[in-house]
């Protein structure tokens, strides 16, 4: 299948390790030239060398998302080292501890936040216009299972996921008839080295791990980050076109919302 994306430019955040890696991969395998970003260490030069690997121009760059200032500052150095955006992944994100609603600060609420949503929106605001005006453009919203129903690490975390199923339709109805699709994927319970899940497998014995498994995991295994890189470059190819303002899990069966 002929994704149609050969040459366009991607921005993937978070980009360095996990699902991030995997969506950058999978558009450079496309011929994407792809940019991504992470707060800095080995992991965001590492992975930049392998998308260079794949005969594609590719950057990183170092960026704290939760500063109100980065993505401006970030989307300017994209654009000056490959071009304008093309396609936008908004992955970057995580829970901040383990809190429910009423035990939770508000802090606790505003920096899950930040990282999660606000940096999103952020970029979509300063992105989007661009991609209308050239009347072509794809963003994909890395949300979660748990932006869908009830569970996962925290309140805040929760609200923030949620938020951002809701921001993607809303952005994807207003720009519909621009030739922009806006969507979001949730994945399930995926683990990857450096991650939350690789993290709760080392902090609780075999016999809690296998209990959480057995009651939420239908395929009897945690999910990994290929088939969500995989969708990623799929929802930004000229083969979804049709596609937007979606919420596509990618969970093993884990959700059982159906909607």
């Amino acid at each position: 299948m002929d994704m149609g994306i050969k040459g366009k430019v991607a921005l993937v955040t978070g980009g360095s390790r996990g699902l991030g890696r995997a969506s950058a991969l999978a558009l450079a395998r496309e011929g994407v030239e792809v940019a991504i970003c992470a707060r800095g260490g080995d992991k965001l030069r590492e992975t930049t060398d392998e998308l260079r690997a794949l005969n594609v121009r590719a950057f990183g760059y170092t960026s704290d998302l939760a500063d109100k200032a980065a993505p401006a500052k970030l989307l300017a150095e994209v654009e000056r080292d490959l071009g304008q955006v093309d396609i936008l992944v908004n992955n970057v994100g995580g829970s901040m501890g383990t809190r429910d609603a009423l035990s939770a600060t508000e802090e606790d609420f505003i920096k899950v936040m930040d990282i999660n949503l606000w940096s999103a929106v952020r970029l979509i605001k300063l992105a989007v216009p661009k991609m209308t005006a050239r009347k072509w453009g794809r963003v994909i919203n890395i949300s979660s299972i748990y932006g869908r129903e009830w569970g996962g690490p925290s309140a805040p975390y929760m609200t923030a996921k949620a938020s951002m199923i809701a921001m993607s339709k809303h952005v994807a109805m207003s720009v519909a008839k621009e030739g922009v699709t806006v969507n979001s994927v949730a994945p399930g319970s995926i683990i990857f080295p450096g991650g939350g899940w690789e993290r709760y497998m080392a902090s609780n014995s075999k016999s809690v791990v296998d209990e959480f498994i057995a009651r939420n995991l239908p395929m009897g295994r945690f999910g990994w980050p290929g088939p969500v890189g995989a969708t990623v470059a799929f929802l930004a190819s000229a083969q979804a076109d049709l596609i937007t303002g979606s919420c596509i899990n990618v969970d093993g069966g884990q959700g059982h919302n159906l909607f």
